[in-house]
């Protein structure tokens, strides 16, 4: 029962981290967020928990623009310590989220995107030593999230598992090309980090650079 609870815990591990991480470094450093600091950042979390009005548009986009709107106004009704105050303490009472179970199924990856979007954006950054059940929890959700971050693929897209055995077909083509990592890297590759995920693509010449020039789909 306790190896469970740690591992359903890994949402609010990220987010602890996330959140010491953001003190550490202030609210005016760079994320992999294009045109996102340190305090945009957190003000999207807060958002994200707080605000109901700003979920739509992280779905639909044509409402991307309520979201903009409402995550502006949480970042400049705060300080940059009330909003990371914020964001460590979670959801409120009345979020589903507040549920364990709930918590982990929607903001494992989440938390885990955004703590390295801001890691990845300070020099000399290297890849977390993550555990073993960690890295495989990093893996299961990389079906879904494949078949939407490559679906403007014009080759078939496969991701190899070099930190343990793992082998997915994201998209179906003629050509193809294999995304060869470690899980967490594969996720981030899938969710357009790519130029700091440690992937390397594999595959022949021609349908490498066409995967390469398509535009990403998330």
């Amino acid at each position: 029962m306790a190896r469970r609870t740690q591992r359903e815990r890994y949402a609010q591990r990220e987010r602890q981290a996330l959140c010491d991480l953001l003190l550490e470094l202030g609210p005016d450093q760079p994320t992999l967020c294009t045109g996102w600091t340190t305090r945009d950042l957190a003000a999207h979390l807060v958002a994200r928990d707080r605000k109901p009005q700003a979920l739509p548009g992280l779905a639909v986009p044509r409402l991307h623009g309520i979201t903009e709107r409402v995550e502006r106004a949480t970042r400049d009704a705060h300080s940059y310590e009330d909003l990371v105050a914020l964001v460590r303490a979670g959801a409120p009472v009345w979020h589903p989220a507040r549920i364990p179970a709930v918590d982990e199924a929607i903001n494992h990856v989440e938390y885990f995107i955004h703590h390295e979007d801001v890691r990845r954006a300070q020099p000399a950054w290297k890849p977390r030593d993550l555990d073993a059940a960690t890295r495989d929890k990093l893996w299961r959700p990389l079906r879904l999230i494949g078949n939407r971050g490559f679906r403007k693929s014009p080759v078939g897209v496969v991701a190899e598992r070099t930190d343990g055995v793992g082998r997915l077909v994201l998209r179906s083509g003629t050509g193809q090309v294999v995304l060869a990592g470690a899980a967490p890297e594969l996720l981030l590759y899938a969710f357009n980090r790519r130029e700091q995920a440690v992937v390397d693509v594999r595959g022949n010449q021609t349908a490498v650079a066409d995967f390469l020039a398509a535009p990403a789909g998330l």
